[in-house]
């Protein structure tokens, strides 16, 4: 029986760099910093989610030459999509957040489900911040 998601994937181009994006800006805590063969595995967490790891790979084995300069490409136009974030008040996490200097697509903004704004993580991966309706 599956329990939950354990672990998820974020490809970056500079995994200290985006290493330190996530725990600078957004409250993540650095897990794992290992090297196994030619992969460097760098994972993150969040404090009030630990059991869940997010992985930072840059585009390379076990990917295919090909499929790593896609996934280059695309980091590097601001076309790959990350993950999304329960915020409890977004209005004040967007302005916490562009003081700060994090890069938004999008100001806070009403949904059907919430409030969402749209950000960039250092690499150009969009993520999503959610204030969740009741």
């Amino acid at each position: 029986m599956i329990l939950n998601i354990s672990l998820m994937t974020v490809y970056c181009l500079d995994q200290d760099a985006t290493r330190d994006f996530y725990v600078k800006h957004l409250g993540f805590e650095p897990r794992v910093d290992a090297t196994m063969g030619r992969v460097r595995w760098v994972t993150i967490v969040h404090p009030n989610q630990p059991e869940l790891e997010v992985t930072l790979m840059t585009p390379g084995p076990p990917l295919s030459p090909e499929s790593a300069a896609f996934i280059r490409r695309q980091l590097e136009s601001g076309q790959m999509g990350g993950f999304g974030l329960n915020v409890d008040d977004c209005h004040r996490t967007y302005a916490e957040l562009s003081a700060a200097g994090v890069e938004f697509l999008q100001e806070p903004s009403d949904r059907p489900y919430g409030i969402e704004a749209v950000m960039r993580d250092n690499t150009g991966n969009w993520l999503v911040l959610v204030e969740k309706k009741d």
